[in-house]
This record gives C-alpha cells, structure tokens and sequence, in this order.
C-alpha cells in the first residue's frame, strides 16, 4: 500500500517529490508552482501526450552499459537532461539557484539560469564552473538587456535563452485564488497558510528580504516592478541583433510552430527550445511532444531541438529524443525536489530521472542516446 513521503528516502518518481513539496510549502507558494494558465488542460496534455507513444523495444541487444553522454549548446554533458529557467526559485528553499546550479554540476548537466532569480548571475556562476545558460528577456530599455548580457560575458556563462512566449503574463487561475498574484491579497487563509509552516519562514527570514537580484541597481526589485520593464513589441529582427551581440550558443525557448523554427535558424539560433512554458501562458496551445516530431524534421540538424515541458519519467526523455530531440529541459521536477530538500531534492530529482532513463534504454535495446531514433516509437 503507498504512504505518503515523509523524507527524500521516501521518494521513488517525481510524484512523490511534490507531494513532499506540498506539505512543505505554504499553500499560496505550492500553488504557484504547481499551477498554470486557466483550465490548465495544456499543463496536463503536456505530461498525458506522452502515453499516445508507444516504446516498441528492441530484444537480445547487448545493454550491459549504455551511453547517455552528449553535446548541447556547446557544450559536453553526461546526459541529455537540464534544468530549466525559472523565476523566484527562493520561493521554494532559501537557498534557491544556489542549491539547483550546484546540484546540476554534481550531475554533468547544465543549468539555466532566470532573469527574474532571486540570486544573482554572478553568485550563481560562482557555486561552479559547469555550464550555466542565462534566459534573458528583451526590456523596454535595451541598455537593460546589453547589461545583462556583458555581465553574463564577465561571468563566462557559455549560452543565452531568449523565452518568446512571454508577450503577456498568462491568467493562472489558481493564484488569483491563493491570493499569489499581483498585488498580493493577504486574506486570513493566506497567512494562516504561512504561519502553519514556521520553518519555511524561518529559512527565509535567514536569507533576508527576497527580491529579484538582478535588478538590485534598477530600482526594479520585484517581481511586478520587473515585469513591467518587459518588451511587449519584441519581434525578430531584435533577437536578431541580441544573438549577435552575444555571439555565442543562442536559444530561443518557447517555439511550437515549424514556421518559427526555421525563422530561429534564419537569424542565427543555436537551438530552439519546442515549449509551451509549462502551460503556463497560453491554454489550449499544442502540448510539446506533439508538434516537436514535425519541427524536427523542419529543422533537422541545423540547430540542437530541446523538449520543454511535461517529463516526469526517463522514459518520456526517451521518447522525446526518439521524436528528434537532442535534449530535454525540466522545471517543475526539479523545483519539487528543491521544495522537498533544497540541494539534496535537487540531486534526487536528477537522479531519479537519470536511472529511470537508463533502465528505459536498456529495457528497449538503446545503447547510445545520440543512436536513438523513431524506430522505437509508434502511435496507435
């Protein structure tokens, strides 16, 4: 009979991670993460379209050992998983991007740093010298922007993410409700929430006030403040000119249609990452793994595909590349895990996924992760 996770010991899948995050956090917080756009039927189709393909095995193929190793972005990793950018993650632990950036070294990944962190560029590429990407939003006012990107050079960061699906916040329902929205609406259920959660709030009363720390000079410290220095108007010639002035491995997350993927390799991307920002923005948009076959193919190899959004098992990793991605990228998994315990729920989340995507190739006679294709998959 299944109990309910009291310890990260306790924690077999992604599943059991959030709901030890759940009675961790205070409610408006897990509600935050956990949440997405309106009826949230994008979030769910994202994780549910991977049960449309079937793994179709391979037998009496020599698994003793595989290989997970590959190269994205440039750069070389142990395997074809990172983590994703996300916002606010001291919400979650006090210790943050810290904890994440140092649990994505220990397992040869690379980790992708928000915008809206609440540690800065420069302490997070100071906890390790792995690949670290940084996601970046075009502002209003572009000096802003070329900021970042020279502090991003001065911390030798090895790629950009530029996230295109952002034009206006989506409606997330659920914290309207909680009362985690903008501005804040502190009923009695809201902080009755926090006060049921002392260690939460004296982990981050340890840290001191939470803000976003990239912003520290701009008088932009909040959220709200920060959202609006954003760029509504951004179309492609300015990506166009942010990779150049970069000038080094450039993504551009948020891509579901093939027309854009090729628009990506026109100006010069390195990859394009196939997401819906967790269904989080638009509801009803395509889940990933359903467009990502046919963008693929669009693309070919003339750019690294990346699926974002939705994994939950190594075998939804598997069949992501099966259907022409050369990586994936996960939030939430991660994020549960540093909920649930900081560093140490980052690594086991990594972990988890890690085995569970190597059991997956050798149950389905795959040796090597860059060998894997579409033969092993199969829609019915």
């Amino acid at each position: 009979m299944w109990t309910r996770p009291r310890s990260l010991d306790d924690c077999y899948n992604i599943l059991d991670l959030r709901t030890l995050a759940r009675r961790r956090l205070p409610g408006p917080i897990f509600e935050y993460l956990d949440g997405s756009a309106e009826t949230e039927n994008t979030a769910q189709r994202n994780t549910s379209a991977f049960d449309d393909e079937k793994l179709i095995p391979k037998c009496l193929v020599d698994v003793t050992s595989v290989s997970t190793s590959t190269r994205i972005l440039g750069q070389e990793l142990a395997w074809p998983v990172f983590c994703a950018p996300t916002g606010g993650s001291r919400f979650f632990h006090p210790d943050g991007e810290l904890a994440v950036a140092r649990a994505a070294a220990k397992s040869g990944t690379l980790y992708s740093l928000s915008t809206m962190s609440t540690y800065s560029l420069e302490d997070v590429a100071a906890v390790s010298s792995s690949p670290k990407m940084f996601q970046l939003y075009i502002f209003k006012d572009r000096e802003v922007t070329r900021e970042l990107i020279e502090r991003c050079k001065r911390s030798r960061y090895t790629a950009l993410c530029i996230t295109v699906d952002c034009a206006v916040a989506g409606k997330r329902e659920r914290d309207l409700r909680s009362g985690f929205a903008a501005p804040l609406r502190l009923s009695a259920s809201f902080i009755g929430s926090f006060s049921l959660h002392p260690g939460w709030l004296l982990g981050q009363a340890a840290k001191g006030k939470l803000s976003m720390a990239n912003f520290a000079n701009s008088g932009a410290s909040s959220f709200v403040a920060a959202a609006k220095l954003l760029n509504p108007s951004l179309v492609w010639k300015d990506v166009r000119e942010m990779i150049e002035l970069w000038g080094g491995p450039f993504a551009i997350k948020g891509i579901l249609s093939t027309d854009d993927a090729r628009r990506a390799v026109d100006i010069g991307a390195t990859a394009v990452i196939v997401s819906n920002h967790g269904g989080r923005q638009l509801d009803g948009a395509a889940a990933s793994i359903e467009v990502l076959p046919k963008i693929a193919k669009a693309v070919g190899d003339q750019v690294d595909v990346i699926l974002d959004g939705g994994i939950r098992r190594g075998s939804h990793v598997l069949k992501a590349l099966a259907r022409g991605a050369k990586a994936c990228s996960i939030g939430r998994p991660y994020l549960f895990g540093l909920s649930a315990g900081g560093e140490a729920g980052v690594t086991k989340a990594l972990e988890i996924l890690r085995t569970e995507l190597i059991r997956a190739m050798q149950l389905s006679g795959c040796t090597d992760v860059r060998n894997i294709d579409e033969s092993i998959v199969r829609k019915f």
